[in-house]
């Protein structure tokens, strides 16, 4: 049984920083798949960026530069640190995982992941 849990978000000003969370507990594939997606208000869930377990990782265009990703394979956790942030990336932010890997199009698509978590939610105001 596969479990996903954030922990890291807040509410900063525009410009501030965060750093996320996530650990899968009870994932023993050696082959694997993360990601971080969020949902504003009204809108439908996207991708921010996916990572394999080894290593290599996408970011929608909308945050590269100002967001990182890292992740300590041996505790399954996933970190993301989030700076120069903007009111746009207001949203509950979600972290998801898969068997294997992620494939081309699991950025676009989160209904490749089969296990999330609660969420937790980023609020940048202006």
């Amino acid at each position: 049984q596969v479990h996903v849990e954030e922990s890291g978000g807040g509410s900063v000003q525009a410009g501030g920083s965060l750093n996320l969370s996530c650990v899968a507990s009870g994932f023993t594939d050696s082959s694997h798949c993360m990601g971080w997606f969020r949902q504003a208000p009204a809108k439908e869930r996207e991708g921010v960026v996916i990572i394999e377990s080894a290593g290599t990782y996408r970011f929608v265009d909308s945050v590269k530069g100002r967001f990182t990703i890292s992740q300590d394979n041996a505790r399954n956790r996933l970190y993301l640190q989030m700076n120069s942030l903007k009111p746009e990336d207001t949203a509950m932010y979600y972290c998801a995982a898969k068997r294997f890997s992620c494939g081309w199009d699991s950025l676009w698509r989160p209904q490749n992941f089969a296990y999330w978590g609660q969420g937790t939610q980023v609020t940048v105001s202006s």
